[in-house]
């Protein structure tokens, strides 16, 4: 009995020996200061990428275009989309500095993972295209949008018509 209440004596001290302790401090780090804010930096949703607007226009002049378009379900590149792909591809070689973003989306229609898939597989399909035409493959990244960035809004075949591309992005 006595071993008994010399365990019993032994738990009760210690537990009101914590009781007297000082909480752990929680106070947060103070917070780093920040500086003026870059309206170049990226911003959440482009996924680290800085856009560069005077090349993005010199790569639209030599190349005609941007974008190229799909059909319903496709992610082949069709000859229109060749052309300006190989446009794309020439400006790209003569400016080795630059790196691009091949943007693959879809149209509203379908689950948001089967347009994620979609638009991997056609901005996949763009960035082989401009790799077989002498790209570096180090200079090109893809990202898949699905139907989260429509340029055109409306449920017919017109809307859906100009989602379902592939843009070649100028980043750093």
């Amino acid at each position: 009995m006595r071993n008994t209440l010399t365990l019993a004596t032994v738990a009760v001290a210690l537990s009101l020996s914590a009781c007297g302790r000082k909480p752990l401090e929680t106070t947060p780090p103070p917070a780093e200061e920040v500086g003026p804010v870059d309206p170049n930096a990226p911003t959440g949703d482009d996924v680290g990428l800085v856009e560069l607007p005077n090349q993005q226009a010199a790569l639209v002049a030599a190349a005609g275009s941007d974008t190229i378009y799909f059909g319903t379900d496709k992610s082949d590149v069709d000859d229109a989309s060749r052309l300006t792909l190989t446009a794309q591809a020439k400006w790209l070689i003569a400016n080795p500095n630059v790196r691009a973003s091949v943007e693959g989306h879809a149209d509203e229609r379908g689950t948001r993972e089967y347009n994620l898939a979609l638009g991997e597989r056609r901005a996949n399909a763009a960035k082989n295209f401009l790799i077989a035409q002498g790209v570096p493959a180090t200079r090109l990244l893809t990202i898949s949008w699905g139907k989260e960035r429509p340029v055109a809004t409306g449920s017919d075949e017109s809307a859906w018509a100009q989602n379902r591309r592939a843009v070649t992005v100028v980043v750093r």
